[in-house]
This record gives C-alpha cells, sequence and structure tokens, in this order.
C-alpha cells in the first residue's frame, strides 16, 4: 500500500538531485580552473571539499539550526528582504523537504564530486589553450571548446553511473533529517526505498519482505544503468561497453 508514495520519493528526490547536483560540480571545477590566483584557487577547493567529512548526524544538526523558525538564519535573511512576513518552519513542512534534501545534499557534496573533474581537467594539454588564444578565442570560448569538450568523456561516464545509481536517494540523510523517521510531517514526502526497506525489514522483522523490496530498486537500478549505457554509445564513444 506505500509503494506509490515510496516510490513517487525516491524518484523526485533522486531526478531533482540528478538534474541540479550532477551538473554544478562540473560548472564549479571550470570556475575554479578559471582563478589565476593558485592560493585562492587551492583554498577554494579545499574549504569545498570539507562539508564531505561531516557526517550526516551533524549535518543534519547543522541544518536544523540554520533552517530553524527560531532564529535560523534563513528565516532571519528572508524577513530581512521582506521575502516572509513570519518565520518559516521548514522541517514542519512535507513541501518543503524535497527543496531541503537537494539543497542540503548539494552542500555536502558539491566539492567532494567535482575531484574528478578538477583531475580531467588538470590532464588537459595546455598548449590546446594557447594555441586558441593566438587565435584569439575568447575565455568562454576555450571553456567550451577545450575544456568541456576534453572532460566529456569523463562527463559521460559518470553520468552512467549516476543514472544507474538512481534509485539510491541517499538513506543517511533521509533519516536523518527526518530525526530518524520521526518526523511525521516529513514521512509522506522523505520516506524512500531504503528507509522502507530498513523499517520493514530491521523495525518489523519482516526480513523476506524488504529483501524482496530491496531487490525491486537493485534490478530497476541495473535496467536504468544498462539503459544508460546503450544511449551513450549510441550519442558518443564514452560508453563502458
Amino acid at each position: 500500500p506505500n509503494f506509490m508514495t515510496v516510490l513517487r520519493n525516491t524518484i523526485v528526490i533522486s531526478l531533482l538531485k540528478l538534474l541540479l547536483n550532477f551538473p554544478l560540480p562540473i560548472i564549479f571545477a571550470v570556475l575554479i580552473n578559471e582563478i589565476r590566483n593558485k592560493t585562492y584557487k587551492k583554498t577554494m577547493q579545499t574549504v569545498s571539499y570539507l562539508p564531505h567529512f561531516i557526517s550526516w548526524v551533524v549535518a543534519a544538526r547543522l541544518m536544523f539550526d540554520f533552517f530553524s523558525a527560531d532564529g535560523g538564519a534563513v528565516n532571519q535573511v528572508m524577513l530581512a528582504l521582506g521575502i516572509a512576513d513570519t518565520p518559516i518552519a521548514f522541517f514542519n513542512r512535507g513541501e518543503y523537504y524535497w527543496a531541503l534534501a537537494v539543497i542540503t545534499d548539494l552542500w555536502k557534496e558539491l566539492g567532494w564530486n567535482s575531484i574528478i573533474f578538477f583531475a580531467a581537467i588538470a590532464s588537459i594539454d595546455t598548449e590546446m589553450y594557447e594555441a586558441a588564444e593566438i587565435d584569439g578565442a575568447s575565455r568562454l570560448a576555450k571553456i567550451w571548446y577545450i575544456t568541456l569538450s576534453s572532460i566529456r568523456p569523463t562527463i559521460v561516464l559518470l553520468l552512467i553511473f549516476t543514472v544507474g545509481g538512481l534509485l539510491n536517494a541517499n538513506f543517511d540523510q533521509s533519516m536523518m533529517l527526518t530525526n530518524q523517521m520521526g518526523n511525521a510531517m516529513l514521512r509522506g514526502y522523505a520516506d524512500i526505498i531504503d528507509t522502507y526497506v530498513y523499517r520493514v525489514g530491521i523495525s518489523e522483522a519482516r526480513f523476506s519482505y524488504a529483501a524482496a523490496a530491496g531487490l525491486f530498486k537493485a534490478a530497476i537500478n541495473f535496467a536504468l544503468l544498462l539503459g544508460a549505457n546503450t544511449l551513450a554509445n549510441k550519442l558518443s564513444d564514452s560508453a563502458l561497453l
């Protein structure tokens, strides 16, 4: 009876993260690469990595304080700018959860997810940039025709893996942001396949039923992986097989 709600939440959260949190690390890596000051560049990279090493237990506590209706920074800014007339209890309103899940995941993983793109950009032959500059190419032209073109195989491969794990909507995040599913206001929007399997399998000790639900997710992910790889094989030369 919970199938449609759990599947909807899993797909919506995963798709939002794919559409927003997959391209943003690429953009971030390209922008950082354009910084000429090496000290500032390294500092920005290091700072962006740090949230990844914070556990979701601590990150959730930070988010509760940051978005709190009682003096939280977000509400204070919204009130000061006239965006809201009264403080909003973000974590007591289910309709805000999907946006919060995407924002917090982006904050935590942006820098970490950009590492592989930094590595791919670092491997580009600098003579290509020099030749483009001699030909009068603008900075945007060099980014589009050299940087992004050179790292396209890396982007395609990571996109295939990301699509293949589409139904992995981050178990730790969902559990911590909902106080281990104890927040009834958010369950209708935050309950995903992983949390459902955990609740049914561990809490209710229905191991075979939970295993079947987990197998369903694995089968769909495998099908998505094959589909994404087939599409990439037709559109580019960067597929897995």
